[in-house]
Protein backbone atom coordinates (compact mmCIF):
# COMPACT_ATOMS: atom_id res chain seq x y z
CA UNK A 1 0.00 0.00 0.00
CA UNK A 2 1.57 3.33 -1.23
CA UNK A 3 2.27 5.66 1.94
CA UNK A 4 0.31 8.60 2.07
CA UNK A 5 1.84 12.16 1.37
CA UNK A 6 1.01 14.41 3.82
CA UNK A 7 1.53 18.25 3.03
CA UNK A 8 3.27 20.47 5.13
CA UNK A 9 2.79 24.17 6.15
CA UNK A 10 5.45 26.09 8.20
CA UNK A 11 3.67 27.66 11.33
CA UNK A 12 3.23 31.01 10.19
CA UNK A 13 1.66 30.17 6.84
CA UNK A 14 -1.25 32.31 5.34
CA UNK A 15 -4.02 29.63 4.69
CA UNK A 16 -5.70 29.83 1.36
CA UNK A 17 -6.68 27.41 -1.04
CA UNK A 18 -5.05 28.94 -4.27
CA UNK A 19 -2.96 26.97 -6.51
CA UNK A 20 0.10 28.36 -5.78
CA UNK A 21 -0.67 28.02 -2.17
CA UNK A 22 -0.74 24.27 -2.74
CA UNK A 23 1.98 23.81 -5.09
CA UNK A 24 4.24 25.43 -2.92
CA UNK A 25 3.01 23.32 -0.27
CA UNK A 26 4.01 20.13 -1.98
CA UNK A 27 7.41 21.54 -2.44
CA UNK A 28 7.46 22.25 1.16
CA UNK A 29 6.88 18.38 1.77
CA UNK A 30 9.40 17.25 -0.93
CA UNK A 31 11.89 19.08 0.52
CA UNK A 32 11.58 17.86 4.18
CA UNK A 33 10.89 14.36 2.53
CA UNK A 34 14.29 14.20 1.18
CA UNK A 35 15.74 14.82 4.89
CA UNK A 36 16.23 10.92 5.78
CA UNK A 37 18.48 10.25 2.60
CA UNK A 38 20.23 13.52 3.17
CA UNK A 39 21.17 12.29 6.86
CA UNK A 40 22.18 9.05 5.68
CA UNK A 41 24.60 9.87 3.17
CA UNK A 42 26.20 12.81 5.18
CA UNK A 43 26.42 9.94 8.15
CA UNK A 44 27.95 7.30 5.92
CA UNK A 45 30.18 10.00 4.84
CA UNK A 46 31.82 10.73 8.26
CA UNK A 47 32.22 7.06 9.23
CA UNK A 48 28.98 6.00 10.91
CA UNK A 49 27.07 3.51 10.52
CA UNK A 50 23.84 1.94 12.44
CA UNK A 51 21.26 3.79 14.15
CA UNK A 52 23.42 6.58 13.63
CA UNK A 53 22.32 6.79 9.68
CA UNK A 54 18.29 7.62 11.16
CA UNK A 55 18.21 10.67 11.16
CA UNK A 56 15.03 9.90 13.56
CA UNK A 57 17.90 8.69 16.16
CA UNK A 58 21.29 10.36 15.70
CA UNK A 59 19.75 13.85 17.08
CA UNK A 60 17.48 15.03 19.81
CA UNK A 61 15.38 16.60 17.47
CA UNK A 62 11.99 15.75 17.46
CA UNK A 63 10.26 17.09 14.02
CA UNK A 64 6.84 18.43 14.33
CA UNK A 65 5.25 15.79 12.12
CA UNK A 66 6.63 11.89 11.52
CA UNK A 67 9.03 12.58 8.94
CA UNK A 68 8.20 9.45 6.23
CA UNK A 69 6.09 11.88 4.36
CA UNK A 70 6.45 10.21 0.83
CA UNK A 71 8.93 9.52 -1.89
CA UNK A 72 11.23 11.52 -2.46
CA UNK A 73 14.58 12.12 -5.13
CA UNK A 74 17.40 10.21 -3.43
CA UNK A 75 19.63 11.72 -5.70
CA UNK A 76 18.62 15.31 -5.83
CA UNK A 77 18.64 14.59 -1.51
CA UNK A 78 22.60 13.77 -1.78
CA UNK A 79 23.30 17.31 -3.88
CA UNK A 80 22.67 18.93 -0.79
CA UNK A 81 25.18 21.00 1.41
CA UNK A 82 23.20 22.16 4.53
CA UNK A 83 23.07 25.84 2.71
CA UNK A 84 21.26 24.85 0.08
CA UNK A 85 18.80 22.62 1.68
CA UNK A 86 18.07 25.40 3.99
CA UNK A 87 17.80 27.26 0.80
CA UNK A 88 15.72 24.49 -0.81
CA UNK A 89 13.22 25.09 2.29
CA UNK A 90 12.82 29.32 2.20
CA UNK A 91 12.60 29.00 -1.44
CA UNK A 92 9.89 26.38 -1.36
CA UNK A 93 7.60 28.59 0.64
CA UNK A 94 4.82 30.55 -1.24
CA UNK A 95 5.71 34.03 -2.59
CA UNK A 96 2.83 35.25 -0.19
CA UNK A 97 4.59 33.76 2.71
CA UNK A 98 7.51 34.81 2.16
CA UNK A 99 6.56 38.20 1.65
CA UNK A 100 4.33 38.91 4.77
CA UNK A 101 6.28 37.30 7.36
CA UNK A 102 10.12 38.63 5.69
CA UNK A 103 11.32 35.39 5.19
CA UNK A 104 14.91 35.18 3.34
CA UNK A 105 17.61 32.42 3.71
CA UNK A 106 20.51 33.73 3.89
CA UNK A 107 23.14 33.10 1.23
CA UNK A 108 26.57 31.40 2.13
CA UNK A 109 28.79 34.27 1.06
CA UNK A 110 27.00 36.57 3.37
CA UNK A 111 26.49 34.10 6.58
CA UNK A 112 30.38 34.06 6.30
CA UNK A 113 31.01 37.46 5.70
CA UNK A 114 28.73 38.29 8.61
CA UNK A 115 30.56 35.96 10.83
CA UNK A 116 34.21 36.87 9.39
CA UNK A 117 32.87 40.78 10.64
CA UNK A 118 31.93 39.76 13.60
CA UNK A 119 34.58 37.74 14.66
CA UNK A 120 36.52 40.49 13.61
CA UNK A 121 34.61 42.92 15.67
CA UNK A 122 35.72 40.63 18.83
CA UNK A 123 39.31 41.03 18.12
CA UNK A 124 40.24 37.49 17.45
CA UNK A 125 43.02 36.67 14.79
CA UNK A 126 42.76 34.95 12.15
CA UNK A 127 43.24 31.74 13.75
CA UNK A 128 40.40 29.18 14.48
CA UNK A 129 39.04 30.09 18.15
CA UNK A 130 36.91 27.70 20.39
CA UNK A 131 33.40 29.85 21.23
CA UNK A 132 34.16 31.49 24.57
CA UNK A 133 30.80 32.02 25.30
CA UNK A 134 27.49 32.24 23.53
CA UNK A 135 26.10 33.07 19.77
CA UNK A 136 22.37 33.66 19.21
CA UNK A 137 19.83 33.70 16.15
CA UNK A 138 17.10 35.09 17.37
CA UNK A 139 15.34 34.68 13.77
CA UNK A 140 17.25 31.27 12.49
CA UNK A 141 15.11 29.79 9.87
CA UNK A 142 16.95 27.28 8.40
CA UNK A 143 20.08 27.51 10.21
CA UNK A 144 22.74 29.44 7.75
CA UNK A 145 24.29 32.16 9.85
CA UNK A 146 25.13 29.57 12.72
CA UNK A 147 26.62 27.13 9.84
CA UNK A 148 30.25 29.37 9.58
CA UNK A 149 30.00 29.81 13.61
CA UNK A 150 29.63 26.12 14.37
CA UNK A 151 32.29 25.22 11.66
CA UNK A 152 35.07 27.35 13.45
CA UNK A 153 34.33 26.00 16.64
CA UNK A 154 34.54 22.55 16.02
CA UNK A 155 37.75 22.83 14.26
CA UNK A 156 38.89 25.09 16.67
CA UNK A 157 37.67 22.22 19.28
CA UNK A 158 39.58 19.31 17.36
CA UNK A 159 42.09 18.65 19.89
CA UNK A 160 39.54 18.59 22.66
CA UNK A 161 37.34 15.33 24.15
CA UNK A 162 34.50 15.23 21.34
CA UNK A 163 32.44 14.11 23.53
CA UNK A 164 33.25 16.69 26.03
CA UNK A 165 32.52 19.42 22.61
CA UNK A 166 29.56 17.20 21.74
CA UNK A 167 28.18 17.82 25.36
CA UNK A 168 28.64 21.60 25.44
CA UNK A 169 27.27 22.28 22.13
CA UNK A 170 23.96 23.75 23.70
CA UNK A 171 26.38 26.63 25.40
CA UNK A 172 27.45 27.91 22.65
CA UNK A 173 25.46 27.54 19.88
CA UNK A 174 21.37 28.60 19.76
CA UNK A 175 18.71 29.12 17.24
CA UNK A 176 15.24 30.56 17.95
CA UNK A 177 12.67 30.77 15.40
CA UNK A 178 8.68 30.40 15.46
CA UNK A 179 8.47 27.87 12.48
CA UNK A 180 8.92 24.29 14.19
CA UNK A 181 9.33 23.22 10.48
CA UNK A 182 12.28 25.74 9.69
CA UNK A 183 13.83 24.89 13.12
CA UNK A 184 13.84 21.33 12.70
CA UNK A 185 15.43 21.49 9.81
CA UNK A 186 18.03 24.20 11.32
CA UNK A 187 18.73 21.19 13.61
CA UNK A 188 19.42 18.86 11.14
CA UNK A 189 22.00 20.89 9.27
CA UNK A 190 23.61 22.20 12.59
CA UNK A 191 23.66 18.70 13.83
CA UNK A 192 24.97 17.17 10.38
CA UNK A 193 27.97 19.43 10.46
CA UNK A 194 28.42 17.25 14.04
CA UNK A 195 28.79 13.94 12.66
CA UNK A 196 32.74 13.75 12.19
CA UNK A 197 33.09 15.03 15.74
CA UNK A 198 30.26 12.63 16.71
CA UNK A 199 32.44 9.84 14.81
CA UNK A 200 35.23 10.40 16.70
CA UNK A 201 33.13 9.18 20.14
CA UNK A 202 33.69 5.75 21.00
CA UNK A 203 30.13 3.85 20.08
CA UNK A 204 29.47 3.16 23.21
CA UNK A 205 29.82 6.72 24.55
CA UNK A 206 28.04 8.30 21.80
CA UNK A 207 24.79 10.18 22.27
CA UNK A 208 22.32 11.97 20.31
CA UNK A 209 23.36 15.24 18.63
CA UNK A 210 21.70 18.00 21.49
CA UNK A 211 18.77 20.25 20.26
CA UNK A 212 20.56 23.92 18.68
CA UNK A 213 17.51 25.18 17.83
CA UNK A 214 14.33 26.01 19.36
CA UNK A 215 11.03 26.91 19.02
CA UNK A 216 10.16 30.29 20.19
CA UNK A 217 9.69 33.98 20.11
CA UNK A 218 13.87 35.32 19.30
CA UNK A 219 11.66 38.59 21.43
CA UNK A 220 11.15 37.49 23.98
CA UNK A 221 13.76 38.49 27.10
CA UNK A 222 14.10 35.47 28.84
CA UNK A 223 17.22 34.12 27.24
CA UNK A 224 21.03 34.82 28.99
CA UNK A 225 22.75 37.20 27.45
CA UNK A 226 24.82 36.34 23.99
CA UNK A 227 28.42 36.87 23.29
CA UNK A 228 27.36 37.64 19.97
CA UNK A 229 23.73 38.04 18.59
CA UNK A 230 23.86 37.35 14.84
CA UNK A 231 20.67 37.35 12.43
CA UNK A 232 18.68 38.12 9.59
CA UNK A 233 15.39 39.34 11.03
CA UNK A 234 12.15 39.68 9.46
CA UNK A 235 11.18 42.42 8.43
CA UNK A 236 7.88 44.05 7.74
CA UNK A 237 5.49 46.96 10.03
CA UNK A 238 3.49 45.34 13.23
CA UNK A 239 1.19 46.68 15.42
CA UNK A 240 2.34 46.37 19.01
CA UNK A 241 0.63 45.96 22.09
CA UNK A 242 0.62 48.60 25.26
CA UNK A 243 3.39 46.26 26.90
CA UNK A 244 5.68 45.49 23.99
CA UNK A 245 5.73 49.01 23.04
CA UNK A 246 6.81 50.26 26.32
CA UNK A 247 9.53 47.59 26.95
CA UNK A 248 11.03 49.28 23.29
CA UNK A 249 10.03 52.70 24.00
CA UNK A 250 14.07 54.14 23.47
CA UNK A 251 14.31 52.64 20.37
CA UNK A 252 10.62 53.35 18.97
CA UNK A 253 9.19 56.14 17.04
CA UNK A 254 6.13 55.76 15.30
CA UNK A 255 5.19 52.84 13.39
CA UNK A 256 7.34 49.54 14.74
CA UNK A 257 9.43 47.54 11.93
CA UNK A 258 9.90 43.90 12.95
CA UNK A 259 13.83 44.06 11.89
CA UNK A 260 14.32 47.43 14.30
CA UNK A 261 12.79 45.70 17.25
CA UNK A 262 14.97 42.74 16.69
CA UNK A 263 18.12 44.92 16.71
CA UNK A 264 17.26 46.21 20.10
CA UNK A 265 16.22 43.30 21.45
CA UNK A 266 19.89 41.71 20.30
CA UNK A 267 21.77 44.67 21.78
CA UNK A 268 19.80 44.82 25.01
CA UNK A 269 20.80 40.88 25.32
CA UNK A 270 24.78 41.40 25.02
CA UNK A 271 27.45 40.67 26.91
CA UNK A 272 29.70 43.58 28.32
CA UNK A 273 32.29 42.90 25.62
CA UNK A 274 29.14 41.27 23.07
CA UNK A 275 28.77 42.24 19.47
CA UNK A 276 25.19 42.29 17.59
CA UNK A 277 25.68 41.64 13.82
CA UNK A 278 22.65 42.27 11.51
CA UNK A 279 21.65 41.00 7.78
CA UNK A 280 19.26 44.51 7.68
CA UNK A 281 17.90 47.26 4.97
CA UNK A 282 19.74 50.28 5.50
CA UNK A 283 16.84 52.04 6.04
CA UNK A 284 17.74 52.14 9.79
CA UNK A 285 20.65 54.52 9.28
CA UNK A 286 18.76 56.94 7.92
CA UNK A 287 15.06 56.81 8.08
CA UNK A 288 12.71 58.73 10.78
CA UNK A 289 11.32 56.25 12.42
CA UNK A 290 14.64 54.62 13.11
CA UNK A 291 16.15 57.85 15.04
CA UNK A 292 15.71 56.98 18.22
CA UNK A 293 17.10 53.41 17.61
CA UNK A 294 19.99 55.42 15.56
CA UNK A 295 20.87 56.75 19.11
CA UNK A 296 20.60 53.90 21.39
CA UNK A 297 22.84 51.78 19.57
CA UNK A 298 25.44 54.29 19.12
CA UNK A 299 25.43 55.22 22.73
CA UNK A 300 24.96 51.19 23.74
CA UNK A 301 26.84 49.60 20.46
CA UNK A 302 28.55 51.41 18.01
CA UNK A 303 28.79 50.55 15.12
CA UNK A 304 32.17 48.85 14.04
CA UNK A 305 31.76 47.65 10.60
CA UNK A 306 29.28 47.87 7.51
CA UNK A 307 29.50 46.16 4.37
CA UNK A 308 26.26 46.77 1.55
CA UNK A 309 24.99 44.01 -0.47
CA UNK A 310 25.07 45.48 -3.90
CA UNK A 311 23.49 42.44 -5.97
CA UNK A 312 19.72 41.04 -4.39
CA UNK A 313 19.11 39.44 -7.64
CA UNK A 314 18.12 36.10 -6.42
CA UNK A 315 18.96 36.82 -2.92
CA UNK A 316 16.19 38.86 -1.72
CA UNK A 317 13.53 38.26 -3.97
CA UNK A 318 10.91 40.75 -3.46
CA UNK A 319 13.05 43.50 -1.39
CA UNK A 320 13.88 46.33 -2.85
CA UNK A 321 15.24 48.37 -0.54
CA UNK A 322 19.19 48.40 0.07
CA UNK A 323 20.42 45.87 2.41
CA UNK A 324 23.46 45.63 4.65
CA UNK A 325 25.39 43.45 6.89
CA UNK A 326 26.14 45.89 10.01
CA UNK A 327 27.88 45.08 12.92
CA UNK A 328 28.00 46.50 16.39
CA UNK A 329 30.32 46.00 19.62
CA UNK A 330 30.33 47.33 23.15
CA UNK A 331 33.67 47.97 23.05
CA UNK A 332 33.99 51.49 21.88
CA UNK A 333 36.18 52.30 18.52
CA UNK A 334 36.16 55.15 16.75
CA UNK A 335 36.14 53.77 13.47
CA UNK A 336 34.04 52.27 11.15
CA UNK A 337 35.22 49.89 8.08
CA UNK A 338 32.86 49.95 4.86
CA UNK A 339 32.65 47.50 2.60
CA UNK A 340 30.31 46.70 -0.17
CA UNK A 341 29.70 42.48 -1.63
CA UNK A 342 29.15 42.11 -5.39
CA UNK A 343 30.10 38.41 -5.40
CA UNK A 344 33.38 39.40 -3.78
CA UNK A 345 33.64 41.95 -0.98
CA UNK A 346 35.35 45.36 -1.47
CA UNK A 347 36.72 47.63 0.97
CA UNK A 348 34.74 50.95 0.71
CA UNK A 349 36.67 53.29 3.07
CA UNK A 350 37.38 53.31 7.06
CA UNK A 351 35.52 56.08 8.11
CA UNK A 352 34.55 57.95 11.63
CA UNK A 353 32.22 55.88 13.78
CA UNK A 354 28.41 57.69 13.50
CA UNK A 355 26.69 59.01 16.35
CA UNK A 356 23.54 60.71 17.59
CA UNK A 357 20.11 60.26 15.93
CA UNK A 358 20.60 61.92 12.61
CA UNK A 359 21.45 59.96 9.57
CA UNK A 360 24.48 58.15 9.11
CA UNK A 361 26.56 59.78 6.40
CA UNK A 362 28.24 56.16 5.22
CA UNK A 363 30.00 56.30 1.87
CA UNK A 364 28.63 53.62 -1.02
CA UNK A 365 32.04 55.01 -2.88
CA UNK A 366 35.93 55.50 -1.61
CA UNK A 367 35.47 58.68 -3.75
CA UNK A 368 32.79 59.95 -0.79
CA UNK A 369 34.81 59.33 2.63
CA UNK A 370 36.45 62.31 2.63
CA UNK A 371 33.13 64.14 2.23
CA UNK A 372 30.72 61.91 4.59
CA UNK A 373 33.80 62.38 7.23
CA UNK A 374 33.55 66.29 6.69
CA UNK A 375 29.92 66.54 6.21
CA UNK A 376 29.47 64.56 9.29
CA UNK A 377 31.14 67.45 11.40
CA UNK A 378 29.53 70.21 10.45
CA UNK A 379 27.29 72.38 12.79
CA UNK A 380 23.53 72.53 10.66
CA UNK A 381 21.21 71.04 9.43
CA UNK A 382 18.85 72.11 6.56
CA UNK A 383 16.36 72.22 8.94
CA UNK A 384 17.92 74.03 11.30
CA UNK A 385 18.55 77.04 8.53
CA UNK A 386 15.00 77.44 8.68
CA UNK A 387 13.81 75.12 5.99
CA UNK A 388 10.75 72.71 6.80
CA UNK A 389 10.63 69.50 4.53
CA UNK A 390 7.48 67.90 3.90
CA UNK A 391 5.90 65.43 1.06
CA UNK A 392 3.03 66.53 -1.61
CA UNK A 393 -0.18 66.07 -0.78
CA UNK A 394 -1.58 65.06 -3.47
CA UNK A 395 -1.81 61.21 -3.51
CA UNK A 396 -4.20 60.89 -7.18
CA UNK A 397 -5.61 57.63 -6.91
CA UNK A 398 -7.54 58.99 -3.86
CA UNK A 399 -9.12 61.96 -5.83
CA UNK A 400 -9.66 60.48 -8.85
CA UNK A 401 -12.92 61.74 -9.47
CA UNK A 402 -11.27 65.23 -8.84
CA UNK A 403 -8.76 65.10 -11.39
CA UNK A 404 -9.00 66.77 -15.22
CA UNK A 405 -7.41 67.43 -18.04
CA UNK A 406 -8.60 70.77 -18.41
CA UNK A 407 -8.74 74.00 -16.09
CA UNK A 408 -12.28 74.89 -14.78
CA UNK A 409 -13.49 76.75 -12.07
CA UNK A 410 -11.91 75.77 -8.27
CA UNK A 411 -9.38 73.56 -10.63
CA UNK A 412 -5.60 73.95 -9.56
CA UNK A 413 -2.72 73.35 -11.90
CA UNK A 414 -0.79 69.92 -10.24
CA UNK A 415 2.50 69.43 -9.98
CA UNK A 416 3.91 66.29 -10.80
CA UNK A 417 7.23 64.19 -9.89
CA UNK A 418 7.90 64.21 -13.74
CA UNK A 419 7.01 67.41 -14.68
CA UNK A 420 10.18 68.71 -12.20
CA UNK A 421 13.10 66.34 -14.09
CA UNK A 422 15.78 67.74 -15.43
CA UNK A 423 15.77 71.27 -12.77
CA UNK A 424 13.07 73.17 -14.38
CA UNK A 425 9.30 73.08 -14.04
CA UNK A 426 7.50 71.85 -17.65
CA UNK A 427 4.36 69.92 -18.36
CA UNK A 428 5.17 66.17 -18.96
CA UNK A 429 2.32 64.82 -21.10
CA UNK A 430 2.31 61.68 -19.59
CA UNK A 431 -0.05 63.48 -16.96
CA UNK A 432 -1.73 65.79 -18.86
CA UNK A 433 -5.21 63.52 -18.39
CA UNK A 434 -4.84 64.25 -14.96
CA UNK A 435 -3.41 68.13 -15.11
CA UNK A 436 -5.80 69.48 -12.36
CA UNK A 437 -7.58 68.95 -9.39
CA UNK A 438 -11.00 69.84 -8.57
CA UNK A 439 -10.63 71.58 -4.78
CA UNK A 440 -13.91 70.17 -4.03
CA UNK A 441 -13.02 69.35 -0.56
CA UNK A 442 -13.46 71.91 2.64
CA UNK A 443 -9.71 70.88 3.71
CA UNK A 444 -7.86 71.34 0.59
CA UNK A 445 -7.52 75.09 0.91
CA UNK A 446 -5.53 74.48 3.94
CA UNK A 447 -4.23 70.92 3.22
CA UNK A 448 -3.19 70.43 -0.73
CA UNK A 449 -2.69 74.25 -1.99
CA UNK A 450 0.58 75.32 -2.08
CA UNK A 451 0.18 79.55 -2.79
CA UNK A 452 3.89 80.32 -1.76
CA UNK A 453 7.01 80.02 -3.46
CA UNK A 454 8.94 77.25 -2.79
CA UNK A 455 11.70 74.85 -3.60
CA UNK A 456 10.45 71.32 -5.02
CA UNK A 457 12.67 68.02 -4.96
CA UNK A 458 11.73 64.84 -6.56
CA UNK A 459 10.40 62.21 -3.43
CA UNK A 460 11.66 59.16 -6.15
CA UNK A 461 13.59 58.84 -9.03
CA UNK A 462 14.21 56.73 -11.32
CA UNK A 463 17.68 53.76 -11.51
CA UNK A 464 18.39 55.05 -14.98
CA UNK A 465 18.72 58.61 -13.59
CA UNK A 466 22.00 60.51 -13.64
CA UNK A 467 21.22 62.30 -10.10
CA UNK A 468 19.61 61.32 -7.10
CA UNK A 469 18.67 64.80 -5.91
CA UNK A 470 16.34 66.52 -8.33
CA UNK A 471 15.36 70.04 -7.22
CA UNK A 472 13.58 73.26 -8.42
CA UNK A 473 12.44 76.59 -7.67
CA UNK A 474 9.51 77.34 -7.36
CA UNK A 475 9.38 80.98 -8.05
CA UNK A 476 6.83 83.60 -7.64
CA UNK A 477 6.94 84.41 -11.09
CA UNK A 478 6.45 80.82 -12.15
CA UNK A 479 4.00 80.30 -9.18
CA UNK A 480 1.91 82.97 -11.10
CA UNK A 481 1.89 81.65 -14.35
CA UNK A 482 1.17 78.51 -13.38
CA UNK A 483 -2.39 80.19 -11.65
CA UNK A 484 -0.99 81.71 -8.40
CA UNK A 485 -1.46 78.19 -6.43
CA UNK A 486 -0.51 74.93 -7.18
CA UNK A 487 -1.44 71.21 -5.78
CA UNK A 488 1.93 69.11 -5.38
CA UNK A 489 1.88 65.56 -5.84
CA UNK A 490 3.22 62.76 -3.52
CA UNK A 491 6.30 61.83 -5.07
CA UNK A 492 7.60 65.56 -4.65
CA UNK A 493 8.78 66.85 -1.82
CA UNK A 494 8.28 70.42 -0.61
CA UNK A 495 11.01 72.77 1.13
CA UNK A 496 9.36 75.99 2.94
CA UNK A 497 10.90 78.70 4.70
CA UNK A 498 10.46 78.64 8.33
CA UNK A 499 12.23 82.02 9.26
CA UNK A 500 11.32 85.23 7.54
CA UNK A 501 15.13 85.22 7.02
CA UNK A 502 16.39 81.73 6.83
CA UNK A 503 20.12 81.37 6.34
CA UNK A 504 20.17 80.50 2.99
CA UNK A 505 17.38 81.64 0.26
CA UNK A 506 14.96 80.03 -1.37
CA UNK A 507 17.29 80.61 -4.51
CA UNK A 508 20.21 79.46 -3.34
CA UNK A 509 18.90 76.58 -1.69
CA UNK A 510 17.80 75.43 -5.06
CA UNK A 511 21.04 75.87 -6.78
CA UNK A 512 22.74 74.24 -3.99
CA UNK A 513 21.07 71.22 -4.07
CA UNK A 514 21.58 71.20 -7.69
CA UNK A 515 25.39 70.39 -7.12
CA UNK A 516 27.20 67.57 -7.66
CA UNK A 517 28.30 67.68 -3.67
CA UNK A 518 24.55 67.58 -2.66
CA UNK A 519 23.90 64.81 -4.90
CA UNK A 520 27.38 62.77 -3.43
CA UNK A 521 25.91 63.59 0.04
CA UNK A 522 22.40 62.69 -0.42
CA UNK A 523 23.78 58.84 -2.00
CA UNK A 524 25.94 58.45 1.41
CA UNK A 525 22.76 58.71 3.21
CA UNK A 526 20.48 56.42 1.12
CA UNK A 527 21.38 53.94 -1.12
CA UNK A 528 17.77 53.71 -2.34
CA UNK A 529 16.19 56.02 -5.07
CA UNK A 530 13.76 57.33 -2.43
CA UNK A 531 14.35 61.01 -1.03
CA UNK A 532 12.69 61.21 2.38
CA UNK A 533 11.25 64.82 3.60
CA UNK A 534 13.03 63.75 6.73
CA UNK A 535 16.22 63.03 4.61
CA UNK A 536 16.44 66.71 3.23
CA UNK A 537 15.36 68.04 5.98
CA UNK A 538 18.75 66.71 8.42
CA UNK A 539 20.83 67.27 5.60
CA UNK A 540 24.23 68.71 7.03
CA UNK A 541 24.68 72.23 6.28
CA UNK A 542 27.81 74.75 7.08
CA UNK A 543 28.16 77.56 9.37
CA UNK A 544 25.95 80.34 9.06
CA UNK A 545 29.02 82.83 7.30
CA UNK A 546 29.67 79.86 4.86
CA UNK A 547 26.13 79.90 3.68
CA UNK A 548 26.03 83.68 3.74
CA UNK A 549 28.80 83.24 0.85
CA UNK A 550 27.57 81.57 -1.51
CA UNK A 551 24.30 83.74 -1.91
CA UNK A 552 26.00 86.20 -4.82
CA UNK A 553 27.65 82.65 -6.26
CA UNK A 554 26.03 80.91 -9.36
CA UNK A 555 27.80 78.25 -11.88
CA UNK A 556 31.06 76.79 -11.57
CA UNK A 557 32.24 79.38 -8.91
CA UNK A 558 28.75 77.92 -6.87
CA UNK A 559 29.83 74.31 -7.56
CA UNK A 560 33.34 74.77 -6.63
CA UNK A 561 32.81 76.82 -3.11
CA UNK A 562 29.84 74.00 -1.92
CA UNK A 563 32.92 71.05 -2.78
CA UNK A 564 35.68 73.42 -1.09
CA UNK A 565 32.64 73.64 2.49
CA UNK A 566 32.56 69.97 2.46
CA UNK A 567 35.81 69.17 1.61
CA UNK A 568 38.20 71.39 4.30
CA UNK A 569 36.28 70.04 7.59
CA UNK A 570 37.42 67.25 9.42
CA UNK A 571 40.44 67.12 6.58
CA UNK A 572 42.80 69.21 8.03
Amino acid sequence: MAEETVLIEPAFAVHDSTPSSRTASIRTTAVLAAIPEWWAHRAAAAGLNGVWLDVRTAMSAIPPLPLSLGRCDAGAALVHSGHTLGQAYVESLSPRTRSEHGRHYTPEILADRLWRMAREALGWTSDDHQLPGLVRDPACGAGALLLPVLREHLRASYSTDPSITLAQLANHIQGIDQDPWAVYLANVVLAAEVLPTLARIPENLRRPVPVLAVVGDGLAPLYPAALVSIMNPPYGRLKLDDATRSRFSETLYGHANLYGLFMAAGAAGLTDDGVLAALVPTSFSAGLYFHKLREHLADQAPLRSLTFVQDRAGVFNGVIQETCLAVFARQRSQWVDVARSNGTITAVATVPSPRGSRPWLIPRESSDAALAAAASALPLTLSACGWHASTGPLVWNRRKHDLHALPGTGRLRIIWAADIDGGTIHRDSARDDKRYLATSLPSDSTVMVLGEPAVLVQRTTSPEQVRRLVAVDLSPSVLTELGGSVIIENHVNVLRPTLQAPLISRTTLARVLATPTFDRLMRCISGSVAVSSYELASLPMPAPAVLASWENLDGDELVDAVEQAYRIVGME
